[in-house]
């Protein structure tokens, strides 16, 4: 796919984002788009520093849906990129290729102020407080006894905190947050969701693309770990990790810039992934959504969120919960993948030897609609992998690990 209009970036970008960006290191390389063999002009992508920027908000336009729609992707009345009528293609490249989705309907929260470390990290479930500039982490939004809300990507900036939420939850999160600011507290809340674009970058051969555009750095580098950086004289923020899974990378930029980085991205050999086949995905993975399995019905022990809790930071919300659940061995049941012999409906009845054990949270087809996959929330007793249980009467399932989920790790001593 060629590139219009694409020129060398200046010393000082013109279309920005908010006052987010806090790049330090003042690398200059330069970035060769091909297509079919023919030259197109260089991009130069180096890291930036925020001095270079004129903060005001970008205008808001649809050039990024345009574009997509142009190229056949499906594009609902309120701007979610919903299908590119391929999603077992799309699937097929997160295992073996490399998937772009635009993920700019996902909730983008701007926490500024003095306090800010402070603030979230008695307001969530992760240790703001031993996190450094350029660091990022998951974290949890629980209510008072550990119910859970939200899970949260984190990026610790100079001047800020990004957070990316899911897209039924921010409003709410920051109504949430707004009511826990004292008067002495030096913190702002600011949805920025509109103002920014993101994308998300998964698949086995991500590390390829990377390195094309000069973003090699940051492969290897810890989960979160993030950096900015200007494209097609625009500021873009990437971070290792791409929601789903620790592998991939996240990408935060300027509406203004959309275009060219997709663009760019689908040059290399990206395949791209529509929001209906990303819920698939989702729910193969094992990753928790709100309205789902992350709900006041369920803690955040029973999702297994380990790798974004804190045992030892002291007091936050749902610390109390959380300490007498450990304590008490009080854990009765857990999320768990399930392989299913047939369509199941959200919310059925799981048993066990002709007891209740559960609940059906989420349930997807498989590629070319030959398998059926589900999660749900088991009792212990049989929740161990490879254990067979029902749903409903007429539907048999197995308990299958699933590789979200299977990451996280509860610690051997929860002290530790």
């Amino acid at each position: 796919m060629r590139m219009a209009g694409l020129s060398h970036i200046t010393a000082t970008a013109t279309a920005l984002l908010p006052c987010f960006y806090n790049g330090t290191i003042l690398r200059r390389s330069s970035l060769r788009l091909r297509n079919g063999g023919s030259r197109e002009p260089k991009l130069r992508l180096r890291c930036v520093s925020p001095s270079e920027f004129d903060f005001s908000p970008p205008p808001i336009d649809h050039d990024l849906l345009d574009t997509i729609s142009v190229g056949g992707g499906i594009v609902s009345e309120d701007g979610v990129v919903e299908s590119f009528d391929n999603d077992d293609e799309a699937l097929d490249a997160f295992d073996n290729g490399v998937v772009v989705v635009d993920l700019s309907h996902f909730g983008r929260i701007r926490v500024s102020g003095d306090d800010r470390l402070h603030f979230l990290h008695n307001q969530t479930t992760a240790n703001f407080e031993c996190l450094n500039e350029g660091q990022g982490c998951d974290t949890v939004f629980v209510t008072p006894t550990a119910r859970t809300i939200d899970i949260a990507h984190a990026w610790i900036m100079k001047n800020a905190i990004m957070l990316m939420v899911s897209p039924t939850t921010c409003q709410s999160i920051i109504e949430m947050l707004n009511k826990y600011i004292f008067f002495a507290d030096k913190v702002e809340i600011k949805d920025i969701t509109k103002q920014t674009c993101l994308f998300a970058l998964a698949g086995p051969n991500c590390n390829q693309i990377m390195s094309k555009l000069n973003l090699g750095d940051l492969i290897g580098q810890p989960y979160g770990k993030h950096q900015h950086y200007t494209f097609d004289g625009m500021p873009i923020t990437v971070g290792v990790g791409s929601l789903i899974s620790d592998e991939g990378f996240t990408m935060l930029m300027s509406p203004a810039g959309a275009v060219s980085v997709w663009k760019t991205l689908l040059s290399e050999g990206a395949v791209p992934m529509g929001s209906e086949a990303w819920e698939k995905l989702r729910v193969l993975q094992g990753r928790p959504a709100p309205e789902r399995e992350l709900s006041k019905e369920f803690n955040v022990l029973e999702a297994g969120l380990w790798n974004s809790i804190s045992l030892n930071k002291g007091c936050y919300k749902g610390q109390e919960t959380i300490a007498r659940l450990i304590t008490y061995d009080g854990i009765k049941q857990r999320l768990c993948g399930l392989e299913l012999s047939a369509q199941a409906e959200p919310g059925s009845t799981i048993t066990f030897d002709g007891k209740k054990v559960g609940k059906l949270t989420s349930y997807t087809r498989g590629r070319n609609g030959s398998s059926h996959f589900g999660l749900g929330y088991i009792k212990k007793q049989a929740a161990s992998v490879g254990t067979t249980i029902t749903i409903r009467e007429d539907i048999s399932g197995i308990v299958a690990e699933v590789p979200y989920l299977s990451r996280q790790h509860p610690p051997t001593n929860p002290t530790s």
